[in-house]
């Protein structure tokens, strides 16, 4: 390794960027702020000489990863940093950009910073997609909310057969009729909202069945692998692949486990030995459709005609592996609730083991894929 690498740190905000440098036994230096433009970030890089002696590093945040391609563009190694792995001092109560700034450089040298995986141009699309669709139906949920709410508020309820938000459920909402103006307003208002976040909700759903169309072929392959497991359909293959990208670049799974932070935080010491709740820690995306994949395991091993559907076309080898997973995790789900677990801990231990068969799947198709394109 070259004695002459100068290690920068980056304080990236929107309209500003802290510099600081760190040599090899010199102490880091704060070179001020510059402007979050390319021209300040291309005229930065040739003051600082020789680019394949730089090492750049700046946290993951708002900004996204412009300033990495940029900074990949220009001939700079660049890493992306995990905030809350970034090692502080507990005693350190002063905090500006400059000083954050010198302690990215200090610590890249050092090679204490945790480095997060960089999508390209095709996982990013289809993740701001996904997270689009998922930010929809959170408003639609509060949306039937409001709704649910004003009619409890004064005692309305719905029909014995008019299951909620079926379309009989939308017809008699149309009957309703508040004597005062004002109640009859909001009520319009909100039955108004709940149709907005319908029809938006459908816009995103097909833009995304496009989406998962037109995406590049080892990306369709693995989502496509997914969807023969029980639970996992095409949006949660898609939420997976774009949040997670290659699983491949997980050597075993419980790498991955500790990704989705479904892994028990363990505080021990000596012959003390003690576990507590999950670490949440990672991806919560990825968590959340883990957890809502998890509770299909409930029921008994079982092929129905959707899951039939799904698997037609895949190799042998992967649909065995969604059989096994059946079997292993239905059994899981049962033991811990023979043991008298709370169903919240018994979902999130099936969720933590369905996992492991996500990423052999997605680890066998990555591994045929390429070498059949």
């Amino acid at each position: 390794m070259s004695v002459n690498l100068r290690y920068l740190g980056l304080d990236v905000h929107a309209e500003t960027i802290a510099v600081a440098v760190a040599e090899r036994g010199a102490e880091v230096r704060s070179l001020g702020m510059i402007p979050n433009d390319p021209t300040a970030v291309a005229r930065l890089i040739r003051q600082l000489g020789a680019r394949g002696q730089l090492r750049a590093c700046y946290e993951a945040g708002p900004c996204g990863y412009v300033l990495y391609w940029q900074l990949t563009k220009l001939g700079v190694a660049c890493a992306v940093i995990a905030p809350t792995l970034v090692p502080t001092k507990p005693g350190d109560r002063v905090k500006t950009d400059r000083r954050d700034a010198e302690k990215l450089a200090r610590c890249h040298r050092a090679g204490d910073l945790t480095v997060v995986w960089v999508p390209d141009a095709a996982h990013e699309a289809l993740r701001d997609l996904v997270r689009a669709r998922e930010a929809a139906k959170a408003d639609q949920l509060r949306a039937r909310h409001r709704v649910s709410k004003l009619l409890l508020r004064h005692g309305i309820r719905p029909p014995a057969d008019a299951k909620p938000w079926t379309q009989r459920h939308r017809r008699w909402l149309d009957t309703l009729a508040f004597a005062p103006p004002a109640q009859q307003a909001t009520l319009a208002d909100y039955v108004h909202e709940v149709d907005h976040a319908g029809a938006r909700l459908e816009r995103l759903e097909t833009a995304l069945d496009a989406a998962v169309a037109a995406a590049p072929a080892p990306m369709r392959a693995v989502m496509a692998a997914l969807q023969t497991l029980r639970g996992i359909r095409q949006i949660t293959a898609a939420t997976i692949v774009s949040e997670v990208g290659p699983l491949s670049r997980f050597t075993h799974p419980r790498q991955l486990m500790g990704y989705s932070g479904t892994v028990p935080s363990e505080h021990s010491s000596g012959s003390s030995v003690h576990r507590g709740a999950i670490t949440k820690t990672g991806n919560a995306h990825l968590r959340r459709v883990l957890l809502e994949a998890a509770w299909a395991y409930r029921f008994p091993p079982k092929c129905a005609k959707a899951l039939r559907t799904r698997q037609r076309g895949q190799p042998a080898a992967i649909t065995e592996i969604a059989w096994k997973a059946q079997h292993r995790l239905h059994t899981r789900y049962r033991r811990l609730l023979g043991r008298g677990k709370p169903m919240p801990h018994v979902i999130t231990a099936v969720a933590r083991e369905l996992v492991g068969f996500i990423w052999a799947i997605g680890v066998t198709i990555e591994r045929e894929v390429p070498a059949a394109a």
